[in-house]
């Protein structure tokens, strides 16, 4: 039996209809896998050994109440098999300190998804970079001189942070825009923090699709996020809706560039933003969008990622306790 920890943010605070950490737990417990719970805060180090203060945790399909925590106990983290990583963004340093925690776990045996060296090296907007052939013309920098050029020679653009996620802080500036300046300013820091330019993609019109990938391999359906009316931004946390599509010979393209480095990396699950042919984020921290792909499909990606998981611990000859 596979004894299955998670790390996510607070599970009350979930809605079930579209957690994809929900999703895969509830998978989970339909192979009868015993599922151990635990907030970012419940982790410690002690003496080099990686623990957690744990809750056991029983699933439900009701709305109204989707879970319920069993017994409180604390154990080290490599009595667990499988620890999943599933707590949101912002990436800042606590979570750049919690991937060297579950580093510990992973040297003790655990198999934690997604490989945490990998979370801290993947930033989900700067990632991109590694795929330029797959990439619209983007610009990382901290300078106003250099944004300003970027937005010269492009009329129209997009700004967005590199650690934050669902769509929070990102701009659309034009040319003519008066709030060009207050926008990197305050993007930047006053020139103290990095942040991302990309060209603006005019098919965003026709949605921003979330493409999964589990190990390297893609679902064969996106999810096109469409943006709300009167928003650029098409994240569902800012009131996009969903629509499936069957993935385009683009975007398999695209997977099959990005797909092998993933593999390489340990990244099991992650999920593709793509926007008309282009490549616009890669989402390894906490990739969403399961439950809406399961609902119009038919799907259960869920039971896919666990199949893919514990072909990898058969791999790893690792004992199932």
């Amino acid at each position: 039996m596979i004894k299955l920890g998670v790390v996510m943010d607070p599970i009350g605070s979930i809605s079930i209809k579209k957690d994809s950490t929900y999703a895969i737990l509830l998978a989970a417990q339909n192979r009868s896998w015993p599922i151990y719970y635990a907030e970012q805060g419940d982790l410690y180090l002690d003496d080099g050994v990686p623990y957690a203060r744990i809750r056991h945790l029983t699933l439900f399909r009701d709305t109204q109440r989707w879970f319920e925590f069993g017994d409180e106990d604390t154990i080290a983290l490599d009595q667990l098999d499988l620890l999943l990583m599933r707590k949101d963004p912002p990436f800042d340093m606590e979570y750049v300190h919690t991937t060297y925690l579950l580093e510990q776990a992973e040297a003790r045996g655990v198999l934690v998804v997604n490989r945490p060296q990998a979370l801290r090296d993947a930033n989900e907007k700067m990632f991109t970079a590694w795929f330029p052939q797959c990439a619209p013309p983007t610009l990382v920098t901290r300078r106003y001189q250099d944004l300003r050029a970027f937005l010269d020679e492009h009329n129209d653009i997009i700004l967005k942070p590199l650690g934050s996620m669902g769509g929070e802080s990102v701009f659309r500036v034009g040319s003519k825009d008066p709030n060009v300046n207050v926008i990197m300013e305050t993007l930047t820091g006053y020139q103290q923090r990095f942040i991302m330019a990309q060209q603006y993609l005019p098919d965003i019109k026709h949605g921003d699709k979330r493409v999964l990938l589990i190990d390297g391999k893609p679902v064969p359906y996106a999810l096109a996020r469409m943006a709300p009316p009167g928003e650029t931004r098409a994240n569902l946390a800012v009131g996009g809706h969903g629509e499936g599509k069957e993935l385009s010979p683009r975007d398999r393209w695209i997977c099959e560039q990005v797909g092998p480095t993933l593999q390489e990396r340990g990244i099991v699950f992650a999920g593709l933003d793509i926007i008309g042919d282009f490549l616009t984020e890669i989402n390894v921290t906490s990739p969403t969008c399961i439950r809406e792909l399961d609902s119009i499909y038919g799907l259960d990606i869920g039971a896919q990622l666990l199949d893919a998981i514990e072909s990898k611990l058969r791999i790893d000859h690792k004992m199932i306790r």
